[in-house]
């Protein structure tokens, strides 16, 4: 799946921290496969200010991420669970709806 930089930094803060073992693997996979090399920082030129990550959009590009079955559940749930709190923001938009189909 083509993730952009913002798609990425959403889903890495909407993973959840606590689970069983299994879950717990899954999710270790998936935040190295959404995190940022050092390549990453020089060539989108990502910076953190103060708890903000910037990033300068005309060098990001995207990444094609290979999110397996499981994967895929533990983002539905997650994001399923920020909807249903009422907790979802703006950011949370395309990631939502490339996992939920809205």
């Amino acid at each position: 799946m083509k993730l952009s930089v913002q798609d990425r930094l959403v889903l890495l803060n909407c993973l959840p921290t606590e689970g069983d073992f299994t879950m717990l693997r899954i999710v270790r996979e998936l935040r190295e496969s959404l995190s940022f090399s050092e390549a990453d920082h020089t060539e989108f030129e990502l910076k953190v200010d103060d708890g903000h990550v910037g990033w300068n959009p005309q060098k990001a590009v995207d990444k094609e991420v290979e999110i397996g079955g499981k994967g895929t559940a533990i983002i539905v749930k997650a994001l399923g669970q920020l909807d249903t709190e009422k907790k979802l923001t703006e950011n949370h938009l395309s990631v939502y709806e490339k996992f939920m189909g809205e």
